[in-house]
Order: C-alpha cells, then sequence, then structure tokens
C-alpha cells in the first residue's frame, strides 16, 4: 500500500539482574575462574602491615581457583578443608577484602561472616562481587 511506513522495530532491553544482585552470573563452563590468595588467622584478622611489602605477606596463604559469583558460604566450605579450626561447630568466620588504597598502601576491609557449618543467616548467599570483590584483591579470613 501507498503511504504505509514500516515502522521501526522495538527491541526490549535486557533483563534486570536478580534483586539484591548488581552483577550478573558467571557461566561457570565457559568461564576461566580466578585465582583468589586466601589468608587465614585464628583469633582475628590481619592488621594493614602484614601486607605492606610484596612478596612477604602472611605465611598461612590458601590459594583458591574461584569466579567472582562465588558466595561466602561456598568459600567457608573451602577454607573448611584447609584449616581445621575453621571445622569447628561453633566456629565463625570473618571475611575482609585486603586491597591497595590510591597511595598503594594496603587496607584490610571487613565484607561478612558466616557460621562453620551453614545456617543461611548472617552473609552466607553474598557473592564476591556483590560485596565489591575486584580481581586481584585477596580476601582475609578470621576465624573465630
Amino acid at each position: 500500500m501507498a503511504g504505509l511506513v514500516d515502522a521501526p522495530k522495538r527491541t526490549l532491553p535486557p533483563p534486570p539482574p536478580p534483586r539484591g544482585s548488581r552483577f550478573v552470573p558467571v557461566d561457570r563452563e565457559k568461564t576461566c575462574p580466578l585465582l583468589l590468595r586466601v589468608f587465614t588467622k585464628i583469633g582475628g584478622h590481619h592488621v594493614n602491615e602484614d601486607f605492606a611489602v610484596r612478596g612477604k605477606e602472611p605465611k598461612d596463604e590458601v590459594q583458591i581457583y574461584t569466579w567472582k559469583d562465588a558466595t561466602l558460604r561456598e568459600i567457608t566450605d573451602l577454607v573448611k578443608e584447609v584449616a581445621p579450626a575453621a571445622r569447628r561447630r561453633s566456629a565463625k568466620l570473618s571475611f575482609a577484602f585486603v586491597y591497595p588504597d590510591k597511595r598503594g598502601r594496603f587496607m584490610v576491609r571487613e565484607v561478612g561472616k558466616t557460621f562453620s557449618y551453614g545456617n543461611g543467616r548472617l552473609d552466607d548467599n553474598k557473592a564476591l562481587a556483590d560485596l565489591g570483590f575486584e580481581i586481584g584483591d585477596y580476601l582475609d579470613v578470621a576465624i573465630f
């Protein structure tokens, strides 16, 4: 018909990420994992000065290959495999990111807590990416 113009097709925006999440989950079959350097300590977190000299980080290191969508519950279960103190039924784990500030000095910032044996409370279901993790950050785990 004369005079009719095909209307441009509208495309819908992609669906929003799940509620409470700021990132899109990772396809673990297609995405290469990242190396997460995890430092454990009984009774409290390491202090900033423990990370001041590159190559002289604390000796209680565990290296984990994981993804940014890993939850604190997943990491708790991995830490329990290598840290006997974390296996106690009453154990509580506190997680902190260790990262360089704008002046290059390392900062330790607490980001969440879990119980050794998950009960769905605290921060079990929080993912690293939701907590502000960036590739290259370390993870400090205090075991109480």
